[in-house]
């Protein structure tokens, strides 16, 4: 049990380093409690088994979290080929294993060609067992409730998969191939699919075995606290971050109280879509589009009480 660590913390941005087996609303539960609110969501959610950088919203600071989810991420992972489960990864129960004559056969070199054919646009279908609605439901839990989900392919992008490692082994469970790679892709790939599709492809089966997520966007899991840490000395201010990822423009005083009504107002910067607009103090007062010269606001960001 974690204990509070602060009465009150202000809005921003909380990188942490999610433990295995910890759900990700397990990690902001945790945060709630450490930080004394209940203002705080996440972009991005990451399975029990799976480890890395889960990027935490905290107060009106959430509403950043709507332009990051989209964000390219990077992956170590780790694929067992050989057999198949009813999750795509280590978690599910075997469903099916491939002969010895039959993994002896795959070639590293054919390995990597089917990796290639993974890489680029793709058309993915997702795991049955993820958190897509199937008519209002999420699909992992009609597929508990024994139902039989197929969810639609979807168009994902896989920027980058690099094979470091093919390992070959035998065990009570038979004989496997271990692929020990790095993915970076596009938002909504689901790199559980890509070991299924690679296992498919070469005709063995395939499930993932490890995960850990390393990067989103421009933020990396190098800087990410650990979730027994002092986390409110780790909340990164909604400017720094929205300046990491956005252009930035400054206001006067005026303009400042103007924009924050939600106020048209004149910038002199060039048009852009979404501009970080900071006030003289360096408060993050919204996010702008500029069109000639023009701001409209996208959202604000109200000025907080943090003993509230």
């Amino acid at each position: 049990m974690v204990a509070r660590q602060s009465e009150s913390v202000a809005p921003g941005i909380l990188l942490v380093d999610k433990p295995t087996g910890l759900t990700s609303h397990g990690v902001v539960a945790r945060a709630r409690r450490a930080l004394g609110t209940r203002k705080i969501g996440h972009a991005g959610t990451l399975d029990p088994m799976a480890t890395g950088l889960l990027v935490l919203g905290i107060g009106s600071a959430t509403r950043l979290l709507t332009w990051m989810v989209g964000l390219d991420k990077t992956y170590e992972t780790t694929i067992r080929l050989g057999a198949r489960t009813t999750t795509d990864d280590a978690e599910g129960d075997i469903t099916s294993r491939a002969t010895p004559t039959d993994v002896d056969a795959i070639t590293d070199d054919r390995v990597r060609e089917e990796v290639a054919r993974l890489t680029g646009p793709i058309l993915q279908r997702p795991s049955a067992v993820s958190a897509i609605k199937v008519d209002g439901k999420r699909a992992y839990a009609r597929v508990r409730e024994g139902e039989a989900v197929e969810l639609p392919e979807r168009p994902v992008t896989v920027h980058s998969f690099e094979v470091f490692g093919l390992t070959r082994g035998q065990d009570s469970d038979g004989q496997w191939i271990e692929v020990t790679a790095t993915v970076e892709c596009s938002s909504g790939t689901y790199i559980r699919a890509l070991a299924r599709d690679l296992g498919d492809a070469l005709g063995v089966g395939g499930y993932l075995t490890a995960l850990r997520r390393t990067r989103v966007g421009v933020f990396d899991v190098m800087d990410a606290a650990a979730i027994d840490d002092e986390l409110a000395k780790h909340v990164v201010s909604p400017a720094d971050v929205a300046a990491r990822l956005f252009p930035v423009v400054e206001l006067d005083a005026a303009t400042t109280v103007d924009l924050g009504h939600g106020k048209r107002v004149a910038l002199d910067t060039p048009d852009a879509s979404p501009v970080a607009a900071v006030d003289p103090h360096g408060r993050l007062v919204g996010l702008v589009t500029v069109t000639n010269g023009t701001a409209r606001v996208l959202t604000n960001f109200p000025v907080e009480d943090p003993s509230s």
